[in-house]
C-alpha cells in the first residue's frame, strides 16, 4: 500500500514537470516575436529602404593592398562626414587574365542594386580630400567628382574617370560600361560616348578652389605598379568608334 503510495505521487510529480515544461517552451516560443516586433538593434550594413538613398562605392581591384588599407577607412570617414549613406564594395580580379576594369564595375553594380540607389565608380588610389567635394545623389545625371580641372593627372574635356556617380536608374538605361576593354584605359572615354548618346549631361563640382595639387591625394606609385596599356584588336575597333 505504501508503494502504491509512493508510485502515485512520483507518477502526479512526473505530470507536473511535463506540464511546466510544455508552459515553459510555449513562453520560449511566444517570446522571439514579441522581442522582434520591437527591437531596436543597428546593424553596419544600411540597407535601402526607399526613404532615402544610399551610395555603393564600387572599386575594381586587383593586388593593391597597401592602397585600400588606406582608402576604407578614408572614404568611409569622409562619407560620414556628409552623413552619406554608404557601402563599399571591394571587386578583387582574381584570376590571370587581362585587368578588365568595366567587367569589375558592372558585378558591382549588380551585386548592390537591390539595397544602393547609386553607385560611385571609383579608384582605389584617388582620395578625396576637399570636404566640399559633394558624394549626393546625382539627381540630374551623372556627377564627375575628379573633375578635369581638379584631377592631379588628367585634364581633358571628356574625361569621366576616377570618382563617377551614376543613378542606378542611369546605369541601367547605359547599359552599363563595356566589357571589351583589357588593361588600362579607355573605357571611360567609351562610357562618355554612351552618356552623350543617351543625351545625358554630365555634371562637375564648382566653387572647389583647391585645384588639382590639393584636391585629391592621387597614392599610385607607377614604379612600383605599372599600367598595362596594351590594347587589343578589339579595342583599337572600338576606340576607333569613338574617334
Amino acid at each position: 500500500m505504501a508503494h502504491h503510495l509512493r508510485t502515485s505521487r512520483v507518477i502526479k510529480l512526473l505530470i507536473l514537470c511535463l506540464l511546466a515544461t510544455v508552459v515553459v517552451v510555449i513562453v520560449l516560443a511566444i517570446q522571439p516575436v514579441i522581442q522582434e516586433t520591437s527591437c531596436q538593434c543597428t546593424t553596419n550594413r544600411n540597407i535601402h529602404t526607399g526613404k532615402g538613398h544610399q551610395l555603393a562605392i564600387i572599386v575594381p581591384f586587383r593586388d593593391r593592398f597597401e592602397q585600400l588599407q588606406e582608402f576604407v577607412p578614408h572614404i568611409h570617414q569622409f562619407l560620414n562626414a556628409q552623413k552619406i549613406r554608404h557601402v563599399i564594395y571591394v571587386i578583387n580580379q582574381v584570376d590571370k587574365y587581362r585587368f578588365n576594369r568595366g567587367s569589375l564595375i558592372n558585378i558591382g553594380f549588380l551585386q548592390s542594386r537591390e539595397e544602393s540607389d547609386y553607385i560611385a565608380m571609383h579608384d582605389v588610389d584617388l582620395l578625396p580630400m576637399n570636404p566640399d567635394l559633394s558624394y549626393s545623389f546625382p539627381r540630374n545625371g551623372p556627377f564627375h567628382v575628379a573633375a578635369p580641372n581638379l584631377h592631379p593627372k588628367y585634364h581633358y574635356d571628356d574625361f569621366v574617370g576616377g570618382i563617377l556617380l551614376v543613378a542606378n536608374d542611369h546605369f541601367q538605361m547605359l547599359n552599363g560600361m563595356s566589357n571589351k576593354f583589357w588593361g588600362w584605359g579607355r573605357e571611360d572615354d567609351e562610357f562618355y560616348r554612351r552618356i552623350i548618346d543617351a543625351k545625358l549631361t554630365v555634371t562637375r563640382p564648382t566653387g572647389i578652389t583647391t585645384g588639382e595639387n590639393g584636391t585629391f591625394k592621387h597614392v599610385h606609385d607607377e614604379k612600383i605598379i605599372s599600367r598595362d596599356m596594351i590594347q587589343t584588336v578589339e579595342q583599337k575597333k572600338v576606340s576607333e568608334l569613338m574617334l
